[in-house]
Order: structure tokens, then sequence, then C-alpha cells
């Protein structure tokens, strides 16, 4: 894709976020090279072109760490280039908008930049995968559909005939609702997306989970080849057992030494019609959004819940999209054998 044509892709999705004349937009990068240099310079012009006031902070970047995904031997959370240093932070606090090319979700830095009232859109994806993921404002509609139903449910039971049947308790945290752009005061989003998710109580999800082939994990960023089953008491994983991938999973997570890295963080499902499951196969640079925001997937994910406002902080977090799987909302049916079965959360010709 030549640098104009991303340029108006940057500008349409600032557009979508109501950038305007005379509003200041921070562009924050780090110094590692690669193709977000190019995201950007991109954001950049296209906030110009839109009569905005950007500017560009770029951070060292963290030895060992690359928010992007790009051969660190551990993907931590909670901890960026911008962490500790406190002149960036509060520059980006005097922003009106952060473009984040870095990945500081999960960090204490984000929640203060957006109690301060800053929006920030994260956009890590490559330029592809951004252009051909550009948000629909008809996604916004059924994502804040299933918000509502989200909010108003007491419990959410996956199922499937694999022996999958793990029960979630909800009351206690928000839900949260991703579309691809922002546009409210203090909001936060990724592009692509189109998903939405909250969290259980701390003790309140449990039953089983078999993760059958073809599932994927993040950040491995691949679909596994052999079943692992996943025990939950409590809101921990409790047991793992499989062969080849469970042994994988096991080891990445250990290598944290952190207990709460097995707890049962967010779930949520998928509405993006335009992602593809075979995303992670074709592409592994960015963090993955294809396969979070797949049209009826369910994305159940473990470790930190600060984004929900808990106190879990450990570093070691996995996103686990779920394909074929069944969700209920109390009594509603939400997706079927993964395909989504409310008529109000379907896409046109599904």
């Amino acid at each position: 894709m030549n640098t104009h044509d991303f340029v108006a892709i940057c500008r349409e999705e600032l557009r979508l976020c109501g950038v305007h004349e005379g509003e200041s937009i921070a562009i924050l990068s780090d110094d590692s090279p690669g193709e977000l240099v190019e995201h950007a310079a991109a954001f950049m012009q296209a906030a110009k072109e839109l009569g905005a006031l950007p500017f560009h902070v770029r951070a060292p970047s963290m030895r060992g760490k690359d928010g992007a995904g790009s051969g660190a031997s551990a993907w931590e959370v909670g901890s960026t280039a911008v962490t500790g240093h406190r002149p960036v932070i509060d520059v980006l606090k005097s922003a009106d908008m952060v473009v984040d090319l870095i990945f500081m979700l999960f960090s204490e830095e984000q929640l203060e930049i957006q109690a301060a009232g800053t929006r920030i859109l994260l956009a890590v994806e490559p330029t592809d995968v951004l252009a051909r993921l550009l948000p629909d404002p008809s996604i916004r509609e059924r994502v804040d559909i299933g918000g509502e139903m989200l909010r108003a449910a007491k419990n959410l039971r996956v199922t499937h005939p694999n022996g999958t049947d793990l029960l979630y308790k909800l009351g206690k945290y928000p839900t949260i609702t991703q579309y691809g752009y922002v546009d409210e005061p203090g909001g936060w989003d990724h592009w692509p997306s189109g998903f939405l998710f909250t969290g259980a109580y701390d003790d309140g999800v449990d039953g089983k989970i078999v993760l059958d082939p073809g599932t994927i994990i993040y950040p491995f960023k691949s679909h596994i080849r052999t079943p692992i089953t996943m025990h939950v008491e409590k809101g921990f994983i409790t047991e793992m057992t499989g062969d080849l991938d469970a042994g994988l999973m096991r080891d990445y997570m250990d290598q944290f030494n952190d207990p709460n890295g097995y707890a049962i963080s967010h779930i949520g499902w998928g509405l993006n019609e335009k992602a593809r499951w075979s995303g992670p196969m074709m592409d592994t640079r960015g963090v993955g959004q294809e396969g979070r925001s797949f049209y009826g997937n369910i994305l159940f994910a473990t470790g930190p819940n600060q984004e929900l406002g808990g106190s879990n902080a450990s570093p070691c977090h996995l996103d686990i999209p779920l394909h074929g799987y069944t969700l209920e909302l109390d009594e509603t049916l939400v997706v079927k054998d993964g395909d989504i079965a409310v008529p109000e959360l379907k896409a046109p010709g599904r």
C-alpha cells in the first residue's frame, strides 16, 4: 500500500474518532524500527489534513519488549515504554487524543491518561489489515446492542459438545464495547475491532473448558493442534491437561512465576464479519485483532483485569478466541456453534 493511500485511510479513521480543527493529537511511538514508523507519519499527516494540531511523542523502546509482538520471549502486559516517564505521561494527558503505537493497554499510565479526559486509539496492526478492517458505524450499532444485553445479564455460560461447560457469574465489572474508533472523552478503542466483553466476580467462574484443535492462542498467534482441557474453580485454572499444546501453554505461563496469571479474565464475543479466522496463519505482525474480532468467536481470556477496574495486574495475559462454541446469557442464546443467534446482532446477509 502506498503512503498516499494509507494517509487517506488514517484520515477516515480519525474522522470517525471525531477529530476536528484545533484538536491536539499526540502520536505515541517508540524508537523501534519497522512498519509502525510509517503509521506515525501517516497519522501525523492525516491529522494535519483535518485541521488538527498533531505532535509526535517518541519514547525509548523497552529492551526485549515490543507491544506489537516481534520477538520477545514473553509478551508481558502492563509495563511500557512510558512507564515511570512522568514528562511523557503529562504531555499525553494534555492532548485531546492519543494514537497509541506502543500498546499501553493494561498499564496504570493508560488509566491515568484516560482519567484526564484524553481519548486513546490503539493502532498497531499492519497497514493492509487496518485498511481491510476500517471500521463501519453499523458494527458499532450491533456491538452497542450486544453491550446492553451483556450489562443486563447475571450469568454467562459457554458450552461445546467436547465437554466444555463454563459458567460466569456477572455483575461486578462493567461491559466494554469495541468497534474500532473512539469519539468520547476518556474513551479507548482498538483499530480494528468489533467485539464486547466483561468479567465475572473474581471467584465467580467454575466448570471446564476444552480448547479444540484450531483454537487461536494469543500471544502465540497460532492455532493449536492438540486439545487442551482446563478445569476452573472459583475463578482460577486449577488443572490443565493435554499433549503438546497444553505443555507449551503451561511452560509459557509458568515462566512469569505468578499465580494470578492463571486467573480467569474477561469473556465476550466478536461481531466483525470482515475479520478472518485464518488471520494468524497469514500474518503474525501486530497483536492479532482479526481472531479477537472474528464474527461469532467467543473470546476467553486469562490473567489481568485492570482494564475492567479489577486488581489483578499479572503480566501474563492470554486471549483465546474460540470458534464453533455456544454462549448463553441467562436464558438467551447469543452464539450458537460459532454463529450469531440474535437477529439484532447479525451482520447483513448472515
